[in-house]
Formats: C-alpha cells, sequence, structure tokens
C-alpha cells in the first residue's frame, strides 16, 4: 500500500458500467514524511474518504479487486483513511 492525501472529487461524466455509484477522487502521492511528489492520480473510494484525508491506496490489480465489481478498470483503490501519524 501507498500513502497519498486527498486533494479533490472528480466529476464525470459518463463512467465505465462497471464503476457506475463509485466514488472517484484525485490524491496526491506523498512520502513517508508526507511530501507530495510524482502528479496525482484518480483512484477508486472505498472508505469515504474527502479532501485532506490522508488515506492508503493500491494500485495494479489489487485495486481492482478492492471494489465489489472486481471486473473493472479501476487501477488505484483507497482502502484506508489514516488517523494519525506518529
Amino acid at each position: 500500500m501507498k500513502l497519498a492525501r486527498v486533494v479533490g472529487n472528480v466529476v464525470c461524466t459518463k463512467k465505465e458500467d462497471s464503476l457506475e455509484g463509485v466514488k472517484l477522487l484525485l490524491i496526491q502521492p506523498v512520502d513517508e514524511k508526507g511530501q507530495a511528489y510524482g502528479l496525482s492520480i484518480v483512484a477508486c473510494d472505498t472508505v469515504q474518504a474527502g479532501p485532506g484525508d490522508m488515506v492508503l491506496y493500491e494500485g495494479g490489480r489489487e485495486a481492482a479487486l478492492a471494489l465489489d465489481n472486481w471486473f473493472n478498470p479501476s487501477d488505484a483503490t483507497i482502502m484506508g483513511i489514516v488517523d494519525h501519524a506518529g
């Protein structure tokens, strides 16, 4: 799993059928110190995260498997919200 911060919502006018009803968020990957790196990515949300939340996400095939309909084109899925980082 990787860390990221939610930076915004994604609004779609048309979605792949397998992603209907799935909330999409824009996330910014961060390193272990919380510093942003790389480009922001779109991720499916399974935990009701919101802008500003630090989240754990997974990429690749595992991202698709985290959704109810696991036969989908997701390449990033949020799987947890970080409550506290020591």
